[in-house]
């Protein structure tokens, strides 16, 4: 079986040394071309695979870095873990995997146990900027990055997404499209939905526009999003022409209510979302229009920047620069607010 060929077996085969075989594989010692080619078509032969852990030991290294998710299968967090992972697998980086399971206050312990392990850096993946989690990096001695989460420890590097630049693109659109009474449906109780509040509130300002009425907040779902959509409608007799939602699920939401009430999206009442779930987790891709205009944050980008800045600081080849590194959105255009 190739799993059980050793050392000896491909130095048996090519009629050498075991030290001149194991030289030759690791790209060192001087040997004729002609047991060069031996040992090489005999490793070739027997599908032989080098013992690459005992290798890195011999050079003092691990070659293996710690990931420690707050919720692996959270949603938004399984993007940028599947981004990280990824970008260390193609540097030929091993992973030593641990997941909270949505339990924040069980991470110390497990960084703790990361301590005894041999990794070279450790990869935090948070599930969002909502809480930043308690500083975990006291006492380790490698490089470490948060991922999709905020430090409350200044000194820590964190990437994430950038809440405020998305409300500035959407508020940027609405407005090139003509859209003067915008509304804003959102979830209260959350930095990130504040976050894009504010910047949506700013930059409708500063392009000489404001908000038709005081932002409505309720949760995240469809169904809030539905009664939100009643509430506009019945607010003063004055219709919005726009409605920015906290995510794609409101979104839906509003766009039942609007249709419902005789409404059409987009001539009377444009609509963005955020999240771009229709492309990432329905599959959408070509030149079609998606149904729903959105903002996709790249939550893949986020985890392949942090795992890259992890490389960089474990290599030596560049030192992690403390704080926040915000990763744009890009504004995703679908039939809601332009016709296709």
């Amino acid at each position: 079986m190739p799993g059980s060929v050793t050392l000896h077996d491909v130095a048996a085969r090519a009629g050498v040394h075991y030290s001149t075989a194991s030289r030759v594989l690791a790209g060192a010692g001087r040997v004729s071309a002609d047991t060069r080619a031996r040992i090489l078509a005999a490793a070739q032969e027997l599908d032989f695979v080098p013992n690459a852990q005992g290798r890195f030991l011999k050079q003092g290294v691990s070659r293996t870095v710690g990931i420690l998710t707050q919720l692996a299968a959270g949603t938004l967090s399984l993007p940028v873990l599947a981004a990280a992972t990824a970008t260390l697998g193609a540097a030929d980086i091993a992973v030593l995997h641990y997941d909270a399971e949505g339990h924040p206050e069980a991470l110390p312990e497990i960084t703790r146990r990361l301590r005894s392990r041999r990794i070279e850096g450790l990869l935090i993946v948070g599930d969002g900027p909502e809480q930043p989690l308690q500083p975990l990096t006291a006492g380790l001695q490698v490089p470490a990055v948060h991922a999709y989460a905020v430090s409350a420890d200044p000194t820590d590097t964190w990437f994430s997404t950038d809440g405020a630049g998305a409300g500035r693109l959407v508020a940027d659109h609405l407005v090139d499209l003509g859209r003067t009474r915008p509304a804003h449906v959102s979830a209260s109780g959350s930095v990130a939905a504040a976050d894009r509040a504010r910047g949506f509130a700013d930059r409708l300002a500063e392009r000489g526009t404001a908000l038709a009425r005081p932002p409505l907040l309720g949760d995240w779902s469809r169904a809030w999003g539905a009664a939100a959509a009643r509430e506009l409608l019945d607010h003063d007799g004055a219709l919005v022409d726009a409605v920015f939602c906290g995510n794609d699920e409101i979104a839906a939401g509003v766009e039942q209510t609007l249709t419902a009430a005789g409404l059409r999206v987009p001539q009377d009442v444009a609509l963005v979302g955020y999240d771009n779930f229709e492309l990432r987790f329905g599959g959408r891709e070509g030149t079609d229009l998606p149904h729903l205009t959105t903002v996709d944050p790249h939550l893949d980008l986020i985890g392949a920047r942090a795992a890259a800045a992890l490389l960089d600081a474990v290599s030596g080849e560049r030192p992690l620069t403390p704080g926040a590194h915000l990763v744009p959105g890009t504004l995703v255009v679908g039939r809601t607010t332009v016709l296709g």
